[in-house]
């Protein structure tokens, strides 16, 4: 690890650089067209399954598991950093962007789960970090050395610390004490110094670097972090204007191959980057779900005004791998499952393109432990209280706090179980083209109960959503008159028919869904 306080050894040699350009050589997609509208599933693949006993998740063991991933009605997955890091654990130090982490395995690895992936109508796009790279970099490592070092000038740099600064309760500017001197700028870590992304050549080499992963056929990217992209000054480190043109030219590089998906993680302003990067994470959304889910009518409110006026192509979910997202789902709703059901189907049947995150559709609480590795525990396959069916060997991290109650296994063979309602939300997304990328019609919330309907083409479909503990219904209107209602959930659920002015109320047991086709 790189101490900002320890120069380097004289004499030392410095690493080589690899900056060599990366043509486009686009192959096509194997994927039909609209694919990203289906649900996504965010892995860490260090948690996820590990295939040869170390105790470490790989992409083998990830490939071992895309059959469960098809039958759950996954289209998507969206792979945590898989490259090598100096952080040894979240992949967001990288320390080389065109290799995979060898605890991972290799690029034969990867390129076997691309192929077996796309066989089952699955893409995969994975992280990338733009934002900064590991202090361990060979750029940094030689941008460190010396002030007139030539790839100095790829890192934000400033001969003494500028002072006046606070990112997160500290101070971003590090010192250097190799022989180069200054301070640079690392806003996340100092082992995470950021890069300057003011320069072209950093840019041109980012979108090499894209190239590299869309040529071996990946369907996109998730960008980290690109509030912090530019700083202009203590006062105005996040969100800059120049940021935005930053993400359309990349945008416009993801662009030259067919059917790639880009969406950003940008928690302040989600519609700016939904519009520059074409998706998102509707950061707030989740909290106004959840808070619905815990009966709130405010929440209900919420989660409407959002429907209503959101972009189609933004990203939802309910919780991820960061703390400042909150809690596992379970922990957050108190392992109450009837809330828990019309949350998920709030975000799984709603506008937008749902991201998942993994073990959330069987329960997964989060680990005994503090910050986000609690919430990064291994995948819990089985009720072994040892191994929780993740690994034949040791686990590297502690298992979720509810395994032994609360995994696949035991709930695969269970129809109420809370796997087989993610299954059942998802086959709807999967079969009606308006719950997969229909235009949001009507919203309307009434209390604690939520009614949309989504079009695509002619047909319409309505989704009604009570959150309340009691039974409760809402009246819909504007639909064609004496237009047939057609249950699709749930099973044995009663067809309804539209007045003869286009009205229809539909009444709805606890903390229940309900599913109509509009003929």
């Amino acid at each position: 690890m790189v101490d900002a306080g320890d120069p380097i050894p004289p004499d030392t040699p410095l690493p080589a650089v690899d900056v060599s350009r990366v043509a486009s050589a686009d192959t096509g997609s194997p994927l039909p067209e609209g694919w990203e509208h289906g649900a996504f599933m965010q892995v860490f693949v260090r948690s996820y399954r590990d295939s040869d006993g170390d105790g470490i998740g790989d992409l083998r063991g990830l490939t071992e598991r895309l059959d469960y991933l098809h039958d759950l009605g996954v289209r998507g997955l969206w792979l945590m950093p898989v490259g090598p890091s100096q952080d040894g654990d979240h992949g967001y130090a990288v320390t080389d962007y065109r290799a995979i982490e060898p605890d991972y395995g290799s690029l034969a690895d990867f390129d076997a789960l691309l192929r077996e992936a796309h066989a089952r109508g699955i893409g995969v796009i994975v992280d990338y970090v733009i934002n900064h790279s590991a202090a361990e970099h060979p750029l940094f490592v030689n941008a460190r050395a010396a002030a007139d070092n030539p790839w100095r000038g790829w890192y934000l740099w400033q001969p003494s610390n500028p002072g006046g600064w606070n990112i997160y309760g500290g101070d971003p500017w590090r010192r250097n004490a190799a022989p180069g001197g200054g301070w640079y700028f690392a806003a996340f870590w100092d082992q995470m110094p950021d890069f300057d992304l003011r320069q072209p050549a950093v840019v041109d080499w980012h979108h090499d670097n894209l190239r590299f992963w869309l040529n071996r056929g990946v369907d996109g990217f998730r960008f980290d972090a690109v509030g912090h992209l530019v700083e202009n000054g203590p006062q105005a480190w996040t969100d800059q204007p120049e940021t935005l043109p930053l993400l359309r030219g990349a945008r416009l590089t993801i662009d030259d191959y067919e059917r790639r998906h880009l969406v950003c993680e940008g928690p302040n302003r989600p519609f700016d980057y939904t519009a520059a990067c074409g998706s998102a994470f509707a950061f707030g959304l989740h909290t106004r779900i959840l808070q619905a889910a815990r009966g709130d009518p405010a929440g209900v409110f919420a989660v409407a005004e959002h429907f209503r006026g959101a972009p189609q192509g933004m990203a939802t979910m309910l919780a991820n791998h960061d703390s400042f997202a909150g809690d596992r789902v379970f922990n957050q709703l108190a392992g109450d499952l009837g809330r828990y059901r019309v949350a998920a189907a709030t975000y799984l049947l709603g506008p937008g393109t749902p991201f998942i995150y993994y073990g959330e559709e069987i329960g997964m609480a989060r680990g005994p432990i503090g910050g986000d590795p609690g919430l990064r525990t291994p995948m819990s396959w089985s009720a072994d209280p040892r191994t929780g069916g993740f690994t034949s060997g040791t686990p590297y991290r502690v298992l979720s706090g509810n395994v032994t109650t609360f995994n696949v296994a035991s709930q695969q063979a269970d129809p109420e179980s809370l796997l087989a309602f993610y299954k059942a939300m998802l086959a709807l997304r999967n079969g009606i083209p308006a719950l997969s990328a229909g235009r949001v019609e009507q919203v309307r919330s009434d209390n604690l109960v939520l009614a949309v309907v989504r079009r695509a083409g002619a047909s319409r479909t309505l989704v009604v959503i009570n959150y309340d503990t009691a039974v409760a219904g809402v009246e819909i209107d504007g639909l064609p008159a004496r237009a047939p209602l057609l249950s699709r959930h749930p099973d044995g659920g009663a067809d309804l028919t539209a007045s003869g002015d286009g009205r229809v109320r539909v009444d709805l047991p606890a903390q229940s869904v309900r599913v109509f086709t509009v003929q």
